[in-house]
């Protein structure tokens, strides 16, 4: 337990940085520098209004200078990623499957929310998270044997361990992306307009590389299904234009994901 709660102030920490991501990297700012300022008067964010959820609250959801509205999106972040950081160390132990899981979620919190206020999936998130996505398949089993199945019917090698869990993390990254990318062309040429962006095929080639591949195809199926009915349910009750409003698809895929992540053990047998 003592883990788990470090594990959720760390969390909280992250998520305050992941709002700095979110804000930056989307309008190609740097997340080193300047230091944390207010968007709408410029002003320097002093450490002690720089706290967590808590200065949220102390501020009462607005800057100490210029009285401009905060966000709700920052708490939200950091409660989201400190929970997430929680339940993964709680149910997987101080164990690098616990570190794997935590970093896949706050990739995805990070996507998630990106994509659903700029309409842009950073390449630092999905990119860097499948290179991470990788690295971790050196130390942490990546669940299916449909690769391994593959690679015996071609070679008649039998592959375990290490490079087992790589070529599943190769094919569950890269068969899911290229599908939806084939996806992605056909509705171009169809219709004559864009229907998902390259972001898009990244964010599942980064899960892929972390769950493999019935992690990947599952998120584009849950992903796919929660954002043709919620999506059509918004543009209706809204009133706007089905043929113009972009629906924040990544963001679909990114939820769809970090519930897969979390019942990971049910879902994915991992």
């Amino acid at each position: 337990m003592i883990e788990a709660l470090l594990a959720l102030l760390f969390g909280l920490l992250i998520g305050s940085f992941l709002n700095v991501c979110i804000y930056r990297w989307p309008r190609d700012l740097s997340v080193v520098r300047p230091r944390s300022h207010c968007p709408s008067c410029g002003k320097t964010i002093s450490a002690h209004d720089n706290v967590p959820v808590l200065s949220f609250l102390l501020l009462r959801g607005r800057c100490r200078h210029c009285k401009a509205r905060i966000p709700l999106r920052y708490p939200i972040v950091e409660l989201m990623t400190a929970a997430l950081f929680f339940y993964f160390v709680y149910t997987l132990g101080p164990t690098v499957a616990a570190l794997k899981m935590c970093v896949l979620a706050a990739l995805l919190v990070g996507l998630i929310f990106s994509d659903l206020e700029e309409r842009i999936l950073p390449d630092e998130f999905t990119l860097g998270g499948m290179a991470l996505g990788f690295i971790f398949a050196l130390f942490v089993p990546v669940p299916s044997d449909l690769g391994s199945l593959l690679f015996y019917l071609t070679l008649h090698t039998d592959l375990t361990g290490v490079p087992k869990w790589i070529t599943e993390a190769a094919l569950g990254s890269l068969l899911p992306a290229f599908l939806l990318w084939v996806a992605g062309e056909v509705y171009f040429r169809v219709r004559h307009r864009e229907g998902l962006g390259l972001g898009d095929v990244k964010l599942i080639a980064m899960v892929g590389s972390f769950m493999g591949l019935p992690g990947a195809l599952w998120t584009l199926i849950l992903g796919g299904v929660s954002g043709s009915i919620l999506g059509t349910l918004y543009i209706k009750a809204t009133g706007k234009e089905f043929g113009t409003y972009e629906l924040p698809f990544g963001t679909f895929l990114g939820a769809a994901a970090l519930v897969l992540a979390v019942w990971h053990v049910e879902i994915l047998g991992m």
